[in-house]
């Protein structure tokens, strides 16, 4: 029986909320948006027409690789992030809600900067420093990225989001000590993978099986990159600069600890929106 594109959507949506997604308005949205090729705003415009039988079998295919544990974000190849749409591939996190409360507090702290440089360390699909990066309009900001198909996301979304003058991607390995030839910040936010490596096979099946493991993986305790971007990259910060990290939960006072035993100071810890700590920022002493 054909079926119109607006109950198509209201059909995926009671599927998708019946399997218990929370996020079943925006998920049934995209996936019809993605396989009809419509806009949000031409669904909206021809929800009272009917989807050939072609369009809505590429749509319920779509819904059941999703329920299968698929991103619906890997499925469509993009995602939204502070406002900025995104291109997004298996090479790179998908970006979260929490993670534009790291967003947040840097582009607070930059905006009162000036002209400033930005790091953003472990940048898989640039979310951070591309969200700093628009709303600071006097920041210029590095992507720094080991992995050679976050770069070429990078470079991307670089290039949709009209960026290209003042955000440049750049190879960098946040386990080792940085090169001097990249200068100084005077801000370095990073999102680094903190998962321990014990629990990853225990995590959701949406993001052990689909997200890279290279992001994710932190090390036995989860803490590794925490303890070596604060130890080696304090060198690329300007003295009186600020370093931010995302962590996980449960990591925030073990993540200050480390930040303070190596010479940052005034070291804050931020909740997200479910109350839970998840920004540790700090600032480097004059004296190193």
């Amino acid at each position: 029986m054909a079926v119109t594109y607006n109950n198509l959507y209201l059909d995926i949506r009671q599927q998708l909320r019946k399997s218990g997604i929370d996020a079943a308005t925006l998920e049934a949205r995209e996936l019809v948006c993605f396989g009809t090729g419509k806009s949000r705003e031409e669904l909206q415009r021809d929800g009272g027409l009917y989807a050939s039988p072609e369009l809505e079998a590429r749509v319920r295919e779509l819904v059941d690789r999703h329920l299968a544990g698929e991103p619906v974000a890997y499925l469509i190849g993009e995602w939204e992030f502070y406002g900025l749409p995104l291109d997004i591939s298996r090479d790179v996190l998908i970006p979260r809600p929490d993670t534009e409360v790291l967003a947040e507090q840097a582009i607070g702290y930059v905006r009162g900067l000036g002209e400033c440089r930005v790091l953003d360390l472990c940048a898989g699909s640039g979310c951070v420093g591309l969200a700093v990066a628009s709303q600071a309009p006097q920041s210029r900001v590095v992507l720094g990225e080991l992995s050679d198909g976050a770069l070429k996301i990078c470079r991307q979304n670089i290039r949709r989001n009209g960026l290209s003058g003042r955000v440049v991607p750049m190879q960098t390995d946040a386990l080792e000590k940085p090169e001097k030839s990249l200068g100084d910040f005077q801000c370095i936010v990073s999102n680094p993978p903190y998962i321990p490596r014990a629990d990853i096979d225990g995590l959701d099946t949406s993001v052990k099986d689909y997200e890279p493991h290279l992001a994710l993986d932190g090390g036995d305790d989860g803490l590794d990159f925490y303890r070596t971007i604060s130890e080696k990259w304090k060198s690329a910060l300007n003295p009186g600069g600020r370093l931010y990290f995302e962590v996980g939960i449960g990591q925030a006072d073990s993540v200050l600890r480390i930040m303070r035993a190596q010479g940052f100071g005034d070291i804050q810890v931020v909740k997200d929106h479910r109350d839970i700590p998840r920004v540790v920022f700090g600032t480097l002493c004059t004296e190193i």
